[in-house]
């Protein structure tokens, strides 16, 4: 606990000044490989235009949830920052037929509070004995190749529920692909019609008022997303795509 103590106090100084909440930065990097074998490569840093979302008392995650990990050390000391458990689709994706005869790479990203000074973000693979480390890079909040720019506005964001502050709440976002900008309204509808179903069921109904719930949805040129299966291709501003690893109601964007 003392542990979990100090390492909080000690993200909280060195990513604010005052009491202004951190900016957020995102390491986004390639994961290849197959079903034996993984590499991965840096694609960018990118330091995000808002600030950091999360909850500053709950830096490290104790969950034991996952099958991969990422740690945030401070490079000068080591002292334990932050850290997180995830699930990617290469996990899932090595499991397949697919996978014994081929590569495939995939794009992923870790974000975590920026930082006053250089860290070491280790990434790290459930084991048989635990998690061990598979890839690591450092990260230097003075590095000029750091992305600062504004990205372009994928659409207005749209309100779905306001349950109170980011930083103490769930923020789920609700994303729409292949709606062209007549078609809105509609995906208003859906999304709406989305989060009451939702909420409707264990366990998100007895949690409801721990989510905030947002919609955003890039207008895109032509109606529909791909279904691969019944021939039907769309190049949708997300590029989500039905038939996922050929399962038919499987959509995701690869």
């Amino acid at each position: 606990m003392k542990r979990i103590a100090s390492a909080v106090a000690l993200l909280l100084l060195l990513c604010a000044s005052g009491t202004a909440a951190p900016r957020t930065i995102r390491v986004d990097y390639y994961h290849t490989g197959n079903a034996r074998e993984q590499w991965f490569s840096l694609d960018r840093i990118v330091l995000e235009p808002l600030e950091w979302p999360g909850n500053p008392h709950h830096a490290i995650d104790g969950s034991q949830l996952g099958n991969y990990l990422f740690e945030v050390h401070d490079k000068n000391n080591g002292t334990l920052l932050y850290s997180r458990g995830f699930n990617s689709v290469f996990g899932e994706w090595k499991t397949t037929e697919e996978a014994l005869h081929s590569n495939r790479t995939f794009s992923e990203s870790l974000r975590f509070p920026a930082p006053n000074t250089s860290v070491e973000v280790f990434l790290k693979e459930r084991g048989e004995s635990g998690f061990h480390e598979v890839w690591k890079t450092v990260v230097d909040p003075s590095d000029k190749y750091i992305e600062r720019g504004h990205p372009s506005s994928p659409g207005p964001l749209l309100e779905l529920q306001k349950s109170g502050d980011p930083a103490t709440k769930v923020d789920l976002l609700v994303l729409g692909d292949g709606y062209t900008a007549a078609e809105r309204g509609k995906f208003e509808k859906d999304a709406h019609r989305f989060m009451e179903v939702l909420f409707a069921t264990p366990p998100f109904r007895e949690h409801r008022a721990d989510f905030n719930v947002w919609g955003l949805c890039p207008p895109a040129e032509e109606s529909g997303v791909s279904r691969p299966l019944s021939g039907t291709y769309r190049r949708s501003p997300l590029g989500a795509s039905y038939d996922t690893f050929g399962i038919e109601r499987y959509i995701l964007h690869l």
